[in-house]
């Protein structure tokens, strides 16, 4: 039975992952949003059950990449297909564009899986961290929100994410090995900065999040060589 166990944590994933697509697409993006933090939830809780039941499997890996291609990636384009609209109603093409965030984080999942030099840590931008930026939006829109629904700005967000998800650039993961300041300093500092900002300004802290997720992974690299 405990080897079903993680496998029904991915699945729960991906059940609210789908919930979150329906509910983007009726424009209740808060909800939404919701709906991607339960999947991130899930998302550790999988990984973390498999650890410690150790019963990690191939097909494991496989449905947690399909899980995350659902909650990671059709439901950040799925937001951002909304907010387009939004923002340009008399187009009904360039909403569309919100999915290429869809597609590049499909092809950094497959990278991913490939990838043997991302068993420990991430190159380029993990879904989790750009689907938390994406439903942050509709947050920050509620005091910024001529400049979020800009449709330079959602197009500049889609451009961007969509190359950072594929590009080379080497970040830490927060799957720790041991709790050890030497090894682990720069993510325990993340970690609380991040808790701290998220106490404070909630969603609309995830952009100064990833911000603070490139420049904790370089200085973390960089004390490891």
């Amino acid at each position: 039975m405990k080897t079903h166990i993680p496998n029904f944590i991915t699945c729960l994933n991906l059940f609210s992952g789908c919930i979150g697509v329906t509910f983007a697409f009726a424009g209740q993006l808060d909800i939404a949003a919701y709906c991607v933090l339960a999947s991130g939830i899930f998302d550790f809780f999988d990984g973390l059950a498999a650890r410690a039941l150790d019963v990690k499997s191939p097909i494991g890996k496989e449905l947690d990449s399909l899980a995350d291609v659902i909650s990671f990636g059709l439901l950040p384009g799925a937001v951002l297909y909304s907010m387009l609209g939004v923002a340009w109603p008399d187009n009904a093409y360039v909403p569309y564009a919100g999915f290429l965030v869809t597609v590049f984080s499909a092809l950094r999942l497959a990278k991913f899986n490939i990838d043997d030099r991302q068993s420990t840590d991430f190159v380029g931008l993990n879904t989790p961290m750009n689907a938390f930026y994406v439903i942050s939006l509709p947050f920050i829109a509620g005091t910024y929100g001529a400049v979020v629904y800009h449709p330079v700005f959602l197009l500049g967000s889609v451009v961007v994410t969509s190359l950072l998800l594929v590009s080379n650039v080497r970040l830490f993961s927060l799957k720790l090995n041991s709790l050890s300041w030497r090894e682990n300093g720069w993510k325990f500092a993340f970690l609380l900065v991040s808790a701290s900002l998220v106490a404070v300004l909630k969603f609309a802290a995830a952009p100064l999040v990833l911000v603070l997720y490139f420049l904790f992974s370089y200085a973390h690299f960089g004390r490891v060589r």
